[in-house]
């Protein structure tokens, strides 16, 4: 007798061919075959008619290194479908933190990732991922190693070039994150510290990945004006390290570059594969995105972590250079100039004095102080501790979906978890988004290239072995449901309400997801590199 059987379906496989009716046969946590079985017994059957069973969607970019503790965590992920996650993006990853700089780098994490709990030990990768085991994740979870965060164990969030002692020791990093299970490494070239790499302080940092297959996902230095060239830069590290780069979060940032700078990505992209180099891309399914408020800031700002920055916030003399900086650069990620302040809204407010500017415009915030917006916006960065998230709006949906039909796109949510504010809706709506708004409204994707754009690609991009396809042999993680009632609850305004269509979730052949609800289950595992989760 099976485990499981799912009779009556339509499989859409994770390849983004045809849909067919079969059943799925499920044995030891794994797909044992998928065909007609009229005659096979289960210990578990359930009827799929009407309905489409695919592999489990994988979210192979999300920001909940600390939030995996908390004991809702997957809740939101499997109402959407979702059955695994990478965690440790855009270079910060929890491990492995070093003493003499963690709490340094704790605090700048801190509107991304939220609280790390104390107890968890971040020392190496392979302490973290063990204390990930032992909490009994609901899904299936991984880590990047983040390139960021390597550098800060050796340097602290300073600026300069790294001397060849600290480049060395940079390496070595890099090779215990990757040795004790990280899926990847991953760079953050617009944040601290690693947007002070110049391309070849950054390519000595990566020598040991150099013809390997570890994939390198790159959030680039730029995305709005300076994304043509900060794309070509990582085309050029792909090629001198003959290794697969995988572009994060790609977008065209700036009502002026809508419509033109995505499809140039895009072309430069397709060259590149034609080539012969080892790229992909993604992007999350909306128009605004969301990340640390400090991002606003040029990077000659951001050296010390964020007690340095305060006290650059704070002091008069720099007040007119920052204006400057922000009103004319074009070498760094202008937020201010690409969304203006009007078009970014601050969140995380912890002083009781701030509370009231909770989910408003800066330039609101501003108008409620009787302040120029930049005086606002240092005067709360400074009293906040810098510990603020924000909402941006400069992007276009139909630049969205042009990247989302790329064949090697995937989709993601880049969803963050700070301690304190309103979230992002892409928490807990961003791949129902994929399903509903990009193809049953918007008609951008088929039914199945949306499904392979959450299952085969982001694993193929990834390489992680045996998932995000329904084939003999891969593992039971699957997702049944109504592609007409999939539907996003989770709004800007209101944005924590799980996703309505789920059916049936299981994770390695248990049901996380049962008749709509959650089962409670915690049958996911933590994905290691060296357990065969990675393709070598």
């Amino acid at each position: 007798m099976i485990s499981l059987l799912i009779r009556n379906g339509t499989v859409a496989d994770g390849g983004g061919g045809a849909p067919f009716a079969a059943d799925v046969a499920v044995e030891n946590g794994r797909i044992a075959g998928i065909g007609r079985f009229p005659e096979a017994r289960a210990a578990q059957t359930v009827d799929a008619a009407g309905k489409w069973v695919t592999p489990g969607f994988l979210d192979i970019h999300r920001h909940g290194d600390a939030a995996a503790f908390r004991p809702s965590y997957g809740e939101a992920e499997l109402m959407q479908g979702i059955t695994t996650v990478v965690n440790g993006n855009c270079g910060l990853s929890a491990a492995p933190m070093e003493p003499r700089f963690g709490g340094a780098l704790r605090a700048y994490m801190r509107p991304i990732l939220g609280e790390l709990p104390e107890d968890v030990p971040c020392g190496s990768v392979a302490d973290y991922l063990s204390a990930l085991s032992r909490s009994g994740p609901r899904l299936n979870v991984g880590t990047l190693l983040g390139g960021g965060t390597v550098r800060a164990g050796v340097r602290g969030l300073a600026d300069g070039a790294l001397t060849d002692g600290e480049v060395r020791a940079v390496r070595a990093g890099l090779e215990r994150g990757l040795a004790d299970g990280a899926l990847g490494v991953s760079l953050g070239l617009g944040y601290a510290p690693e947007c002070f790499y110049d391309t070849a302080g950054l390519l000595r940092a990566l020598e040991p990945l150099r013809g390997g297959r570890t994939p390198v996902a790159v959030h680039m230095r730029q995305e709005g004006d300076g994304m043509p060239e900060a794309l070509a830069e990582m085309l050029s590290v792909a090629r001198a390290l003959n290794a697969p780069v995988h572009i994060s979060h790609l977008k065209a940032m700036g009502r002026h570059n809508w419509g033109v700078y995505a499809a140039r990505a895009l072309e430069m992209l397709s060259r590149a594969r034609e080539e012969g180099l080892d790229v992909s891309c993604d992007a999350y399914p909306y128009a605004a995105g969301s990340t640390q408020l400090v991002h606003i800031l040029p990077p000659e700002f951001l050296p010390g972590g964020t007690g340095a920055i305060c006290a650059r916030l704070r002091d008069p003399a720099l007040r007119e250079k920052l204006a400057e900086r922000l009103r004319t650069g074009r070498d760094f990620e202008n937020i201010v100039r690409l969304a203006g302040w009007d078009g970014i809204t601050a969140s995380g407010f912890c002083r009781p004095e701030n509370a009231a500017y909770e989910n408003k415009t800066l330039a609101e915030i501003a108008g409620a102080r009787g302040e120029d917006p930049l005086d606002a916006c240092r005067a709360l960065l400074a009293s906040e501790d810098c510990a603020l998230t924000m909402v941006d709006r400069m992007m276009d949906e139909d630049d969205v979906a042009a990247i989302l039909r790329a064949p090697f796109a995937s989709a993601i949510s880049d969803a963050t978890h700070p301690a304190h504010g309103r979230l992002h809706p892409r928490v807990y709506g961003a791949f129902t988004r994929v399903l509903e708004t990009f193809s049953r409204v918007r008609g951008d994707l088929t039914p199945e290239a949306a499904v392979a754009r959450l299952t085969g690609a982001p694993a193929a991009a990834l390489g992680l072995r045996g998932r995000g396809r329904l084939l003999p042999g891969y593992r039971a993680d699957i997702a049944v449901f109504d592609p007409k009632k999939i539907h996003e609850n989770a709004t800007y305004a209101d944005p924590e309400r799980f996703s309505d269509g789920m059916e049936w979730v299981f994770v390695g052949g248990t049901a996380a997801v049962a008749a709509g609800r959650l089962t409670g289950a915690r049958a996911g595992r933590v994905l290691r590199a060296g357990e065969g989760e990675r393709e070598t």
